[in-house]
């Protein structure tokens, strides 16, 4: 693979429109304040655009129609996404080489499909199915009865325990729990037995995990991450919770038992969303936003417990710096009204 593109190459590349030097040679990528005159750059943005004469950028991925005389530009539809194609065309990932490291274990019955690498200190369980071009890194603990499609890649100390069930071209960072117990407790004359969960865990295609999540099996049936999911770092997600298409579950966010959250939605950091609860699709829950009831699709809500509409939020948030001034505009009117009874009991 070249180390380097012509501006031509990679409007090619990404179905862009190249303006200026079609034949400048670009070398690699880096951000817009510290690109130099032989990378490629995204003005991701107004906020950018405003400044791309700032950048010493050698080209610069902008929108359709944009124009700025004495830059090397490529157009297209999305520059975030075509930037991120050009940068993956620079630093493609690295794989390892197919095989089974000899200081993996594995149980029973396990089938490996073609070109699947396992590597060191690895625990596969029995009855194992493994797809094509799957990676499981090292330290990974895989249980009994789990499958796993084509082209997953689990990263180093990630946990999946018995019967889950992951998809093709799926994602889990390290230290990720698939299919721990589910938070199952009931009442026992002052103390408290354990609800054995049973379920699994499915996560469909293209589904990517960040480090350090817990996914609970359900108690029954399946704890269902559908397809296309994106969660961050450090989310928690209970029993029997499903989580519809393309949704994304930003840091720090916790999902209580048997809440289903629709396709397209988006939970920000920290969001807290109680069980039982029905989310609907293309819904956004700002961050820090405590969610106790259901919400329909398309609906807003903002930081605070409890949620509330985004616009009655920002209302409320107007409102909050003047709350001394109505105080005191208050008092003195009681106190206006309170001289007023007096004198018309007097009369």
């Amino acid at each position: 693979m070249p180390t380097q593109y012509s501006l031509e190459d990679l409007a090619e590349a990404t179905n862009g429109e190249a303006i200026g030097d079609k034949s400048k040679k670009i070398r690699g990528v880096d951000s817009f304040e510290t690109a130099d005159d032989d990378q490629i750059t995204l003005a991701g943005g107004k906020k950018y655009l405003n400044r791309i004469a700032d950048t010493k950028a050698g080209a610069i991925f902008v929108p359709e129609g944009f124009e700025v005389p004495g830059k090397n530009l490529i157009r297209v539809a999305n520059p975030p996404r075509a930037f991120a194609k050009v940068v993956a065309l620079y630093h493609p990932a690295i794989s390892p080489s197919p095989g089974i490291d000899p200081r993996a274990s594995l149980g029973d019955g396990v089938h490996t499909g073609a070109r699947a690498f396992i590597g060191a200190f690895a625990t596969i369980g029995s009855r194992v199915t493994i797809g094509d071009d799957a990676i499981i890194q090292n330290g990974v603990f895989i249980g009994d009865d789990v499958v796993i499609g084509d082209q997953v890649l689990i990263h180093p100390n990630v946990t999946i325990m018995n019967g889950c069930r992951i998809g093709n071209r799926v994602t889990l960072h390290p230290g990720t729990v698939i299919g721990s117990d589910g938070y199952g407790f009931v009442p026992d004359d002052g103390s408290y037995c354990k609800v054995p969960q049973i379920g699994i865990v499915q996560i469909d295609d293209d589904v990517e995990i960040g480090a350090c999540n817990a996914i609970d099996r359900a108690t029954f049936g399946k704890t269902w991450i559908q397809r296309g999911v994106k969660t961050d770092n450090l989310v928690h997600i209970a029993h029997n919770v499903v989580i519809g298409e393309d949704s994304l579950i930003i840091a720090q966010v916790g999902i209580a038992g048997s809440t289903a959250i629709g396709h397209h939605c988006i939970l920000a950091g920290q969001a807290g969303i109680s069980g039982h609860l029905r989310i609907g699709n293309h819904v956004t829950v700002g961050p820090m936003t405590g969610v106790g009831k259901p919400i329909s699709d398309g609906n807003v809500v903002s930081s605070g417990t409890p949620s509330m509409p985004h616009r009655t939020w920002l209302r409320v948030q107007r409102v909050i710096p003047s709350l001394p001034e109505m105080k005191k505009k208050i008092s003195d009117l009681e106190k206006k009204i309170a001289d007023l009874e007096k004198k018309a009991e007097s009369r």
